[in-house]
């Protein structure tokens, strides 16, 4: 008597191949697409991708990479993630590319730029392909998964070609990130020299001011503030517990006003995600009644009238509400 389909759960079911398994674990690191060298490293042979892309398992993108999904399908990510793994390894976003991915808000052109190790790079169809003989290891970064220039260099490229208004908002964009590091860009600027864009993103320095002063120095500057007109602080850097447990730090707090303000410095330190944070965590303290208000150092260092009078306000008019 033959053994029923019972006894025999894989009988019918088609195995999965390591090969792909592993072919899909990478592709997907690398916003689903992959360069033939990966893939021959992986052991697939020539003939194998050809079955593949045949039976539109893989689809070209660029002479030599491939992709899980058509081309279309691809995402910001991916298309850039595709250009860089179409030119020779050590190769990075750049330019317009890199400030897509930091998220800068700058017009996109109709090709992706790359910075290769090479002293000359040609062009790819729609990469545009720069030389990186100016292009240190310092400069080079990833972006979730993404091989690109830093920030700082980035900058440095776009403002070879960008208007002064788009440099200024990508410079502002990425202080509004909390990513902004002005060491870092001057740290670039030193070895820019004959670099187009450099002056250029001088100037713009230049006319957005001095380094940020530190933490400490800006919360003493608004503490000073706050004296100044008759209204200090019931706390400084105070807990707030939330319900779930946890809790928040706030830099100055006012109980009976409900009022907690907030300083942002610029902490060269800090991330995408840590702006993230605190704009949630400014939401749960609303909801727990307070109003949450934030100063920018610029502010406090250099139009204080502004924040003493605001501040007042502010104070004058939570206790009015009260």
């Amino acid at each position: 008597m033959q053994g029923s389909s019972r006894n025999r759960p894989h009988e019918g079911r088609k195995r999965e191949d390591p090969l792909d398994q592993r072919l899909c674990e990478l592709a997907c690191e690398q916003h689903l697409v992959l360069a033939l060298r990966q893939i021959v490293a992986l052991g697939l042979s020539g003939s194998a991708v050809r079955n593949r892309l045949g039976a539109g398992r893989l689809h070209t993108v660029h002479r030599a990479v491939f992709s899980l999904v058509p081309p279309c399908m691809l995402t910001t990510r991916g298309q850039i993630m595709a250009a860089v793994l179409a030119c020779r390894p050590g190769a990075a976003a750049s330019h317009r590319a890199a400030a897509a991915l930091y998220e800068l808000r700058l017009a996109r052109r109709r090709w992706i730029d790359v910075t290769t190790p090479a002293a000359t790079g040609r062009d790819r169809g729609a990469i545009r392909v720069h030389s990186g003989m100016t292009l240190a290891p310092a400069d080079v970064t990833t972006v979730d998964g993404v091989p690109c220039t830093t920030l700082a260099r980035t900058l440095l490229d776009i403002a070879g070609d960008a208007t002064d208004r788009e440099l200024e908002r990508a410079v502002h964009e990425a202080d509004l990130q909390r990513i902004f590091d002005l060491r870092a860009v001057e740290a670039v600027l030193a070895r820019a020299t004959g670099r187009r864009g450099a002056s250029r993103l001088r100037a713009l320095l230049a006319e957005l001011g001095a380094p940020a002063p530190t933490r400490n120095d800006l919360e003493e500057g608004f503490l000073l503030l706050a004296r100044s007109i008759g209204h200090p602080p019931d706390g400084v850097n105070a807990w707030i517990a939330f319900p779930a447990g946890d809790g928040a730090e706030a830099d100055f707090i006012w109980h009976a006003e409900r009022l907690v303000v907030e300083v942002d410095g610029r902490d060269v330190h800090t991330t995408r995600r840590a702006f993230e944070r605190d704009r949630r965590r400014d939401q749960r303290l609303t909801l727990l009644g307070y109003r949450v208000v934030r100063f920018s150092w610029r502010q406090v260092m250099h139009e204080p009238r502004y924040v003493a009078g605001t501040l007042a306000a502010l104070l004058d008019g939570c206790s009015s509400r009260a």
